[in-house]
Order: structure tokens, then sequence, then C-alpha cells
């Protein structure tokens, strides 16, 4: 199936939706398998997880309910259909077109899972993934014009509207209206009180392709089921721009070669360009965010 991307929109406003990126015998088998990254996380298998109360890494187990799983290729998870998908045609032809690189110039990053904790509804602040809330005007406008060699995306499989972003943000200082609701550790009781805001809702089998330094929160409901796979991957031409931002999470297993050898052949120069990028910086890089 042929999807039709507009690259124009998505560089004007930050974002895109696109149908139809898991072909249709595939939608069952990716089902299943968050199913069951999400059992294992759930009952405490699976230790990789993102933890309510903790909006931003480093995640840690001060609490019992989880809104994300983390690492979903890692091999000790056992569901080679995630990194089957990430690798797919329908992913890698839009990730290179929104990109407008080559697909030797793609870089493998990150793919984890969104999904609903079970006892409490969760949040996350008003942020752009990469620049602190604490920036002025001219440091925003400088991290922006820097942020153009990857992409991230949400694909739900079930409809998900807990996404909130400000469209035309990723390229544009904040506003002081903005600024002022974007300045707190706290969440918003209403995102749509920030100026300029909407909500994203996908329908199953939906993508939102977005800039995540654009403006953006999240509001999780405990009782409305979730999975949506939550990943990124970059361009090799920004060289390290990306590398805070995607090395934080904690990807040493990624250079493991039980997890390379059961990559196929575009995986593999795909990982080889995040192994290059990861031997290319110095020391501890920190954290884009603070909890």
């Amino acid at each position: 199936m042929t999807v039709t991307i507009n690259k124009a929109l998505y560089d004007e406003q930050g974002y895109i939706i696109i149908p139809n990126l898991i072909p249709p015998e595939t939608f069952e088998a990716l089902k299943e398998a968050c199913e069951h990254a999400t059992a294992k996380t759930r009952t405490g298998s699976w230790p990789h997880r993102r933890t309510v109360g903790r909006q931003f890494p480093p995640f840690d187990d001060s609490n019992p309910d989880s809104w994300g799983v983390q690492h979903l290729m890692h091999p000790d998870l056992e569901e080679p259909a995630f990194a089957e998908w990430y690798t797919s045609d329908a992913l890698i032809n839009a990730a290179k077109e929104l990109l407008q690189c080559n697909e030797d110039e793609l870089q493998m990053e990150l793919f984890n899972l969104l999904i609903n904790p079970l006892e409490h509804d969760f949040a996350l602040r008003w942020h752009r993934d990469d620049v602190r809330e604490n920036a002025t005007a001219e440091e925003e406008v400088i991290a922006l014009g820097l942020w153009t060699h990857g992409v991230q995306w949400n694909t739900a499989l079930y409809e998900d509207s807990c996404l909130y972003i400000v469209p035309n943000t990723h390229k544009l200082s904040r506003t002081e209206l903005q600024r002022a609701q974007s300045m707190t550790q706290v969440p918003p009781a209403n995102p749509l009180d920030m100026p300029g805001a909407m909500q994203v809702t996908l329908q199953p089998g939906e993508t939102v392709f977005y800039n995540n330094n654009i403006l953006h929160c999240g509001s999780y409901n405990s009782k409305q089921r979730r999975a949506t796979l939550h990943g990124c991957m970059g361009d090799t031409r920004g060289g390290s721009t990306r590398a805070k931002n995607v090395l934080q999470h904690g990807l040493l297993w990624m250079t493991e070669d039980r997890f390379r050898d059961r990559l196929n052949e575009r995986g593999k120069r795909m990982l080889q360009a995040l192994v290059d990028m990861k031997k290319g910086v110095q020391g501890d890089l920190g954290y884009s965010q603070v909890n």
C-alpha cells in the first residue's frame, strides 16, 4: 500500500498524521506482542519501564504502576515482531521522506510502548524533549535550529487521545503566555489552556510523526486502554546532536552481538550508525530533562 506523505505540511506545523503504516497481516501480531510486553511489565518480570511519578529518564521503581514499556527490541523480551516492524518498508520509507535522507543515512534509535497506568491517572508537563524549560528565547531558537536530523512517532493500536501539541512551536520560541505555562514541573490541569494547543486523536493504525522539540504534553487515563508504539529514528548527517536525547535511555544492550545477530541487514546497518554515534561522544552526557 502506497502512503502519501506531505513533507511540506510536516515542516510547517511540526507534525503529520499518516494512516496504514502497519500492514493488515502485521497488525494483530503487533497487538499480541504489546499485550505480552505489557503483561510482563505489570507483573514485574520486565524491569525496563516508565514509572508513574517519573516524567522523564532516569526512571526508577518508586511506584509499581507504569505508563510505558522500554526497549521493545531487547532480545530478552523475546518479541521479534517489534524489530521486524521498526525495519519495515512502510516505516523506513516514511522516515526517509520526512528526513529527506537516504536509507544508508538512517540511524536506529528508540522503540518503546506507551500504555495506560492501572491505578493512577498520570500526566506529563508541557516540554520540549531536548530543550530545558528555563531556556531563554535565544537559546530555544538555537536549539530548535539544530533539531532537524530526527523524527519521532506514536502509532496507536487502540484509539489514543493522550498527546497534546502546540503546532509550529518546533521552530518558534515560546510566547510569554506559553512560557508561563511551561516553566513549571507540574502537569497542566487542562492542557487546552495552553495558547495554541490542540489534542491529537489517533484511530487504530494511525501514526503521528512529530518533531519532538515541538511543545507538547501528555495525559494518561487509567481507565482507557492504551498501547501506542513510540519510537524515533535519526539521520547520521546530524552527527552527535541527538546523542543525549537518545543515549539517556540506557542503550548498552544494543551494542551486544546477541541483539545485532537478530536483526535483518537493514537493521544491522541502522544499528551500526547508532553505535558509531555512541563511540563519537565522550563522558556522561546527563539527561535532557529533570523530574
